[in-house]
């Protein structure tokens, strides 16, 4: 399975469903990629489904630094949809739409981490 080598190719070949993509034959995953797109603090952001989660990267592959990792996550077979901290640490919440899910990981990214 090849990785999107950008930010915004990942996010076009999640939308199109590229055969090939991570993820990209889960009927699931689409409604909640479709609403992180929505958002433009996410956007920026590299989405990397994997085992039924939706992860927000800050860079695109190869991922030689430390912390490219420890955004919020989306467990997307819901409802409900679980929102993770990092590595399962805390779950934030459960909510009933791909929508709410994204707001409840936008909420735990401070702004000023540079994703304006």
């Amino acid at each position: 399975m090849s990785e999107a080598p950008d930010i915004a190719t990942a996010w076009t070949w999640l939308l199109q469903r590229k055969p090939g993509t991570r993820g990209a034959t889960h009927d699931a995953l689409v409604p909640v990629v479709e609403a992180a797109f929505a958002e433009p603090r996410l956007r920026r952001l590299y989405p990397f489904p994997t085992h039924g989660t939706l992860h927000f990267l800050h860079t695109a592959p190869p991922w030689t630094e430390p912390h490219h990792d420890g955004l919020p996550f989306i467990l997307y077979g819901g409802p409900p949809y679980k929102i993770y901290t990092s590595g399962y640490g805390v779950m934030l919440g459960e909510t009933d739409t791909p929508a709410a899910a994204t707001a409840l990981v936008l909420s735990q990214i401070p702004e000023d981490q540079g994703l304006l």
